[in-house]
């Protein structure tokens, strides 16, 4: 598994920055987002793999950088906090503090609920 340094520069950030931000938390088995157009992915995938995944929401005036690093690294102002991708009906633990959401309907009430009174 590689880690790989993501930045991109969006001509206009309005248009797609949600959905590269989703395709990118994507790319591998985690992420992490020290600044807002950085990102660290850790992934089994090539440059030319992941670069294929994001290239067909980019417009041709906007910039992006895929580059195989070390994990190591020096962080001013700012910290690396890794987040695992996740993966539907693996993460979520019985009792855990993880809600899927929508979240799934709750249980029936063991005793039925009173009746409304009726006006006399």
């Amino acid at each position: 598994m590689r880690t790989y340094l993501i930045s991109y520069d969006l001509a206009k950030p309005n248009r797609n920055q949600h959905v590269l931000a989703q395709m990118i938390m994507g790319l591998g088995d985690k992420w992490a987002r020290p600044l807002s157009n950085t990102w660290y992915v850790a992934s089994d995938r090539d440059e030319v793999e992941l670069e294929a995944d994001l290239k067909d929401i980019l417009a041709e005036d906007d910039g992006l950088v895929i580059q195989a690093v070390k994990r190591d690294a020096v962080l001013t102002n700012t910290s690396l906090r890794w987040f695992r991708q996740r993966r539907p009906g693996l993460d979520l633990v019985d009792g855990g503090n993880v809600i899927a959401f929508p979240a799934p309907p709750a249980a029936e009430p063991i005793e039925p609920e009173l009746p409304f009174a009726e006006a006399c």
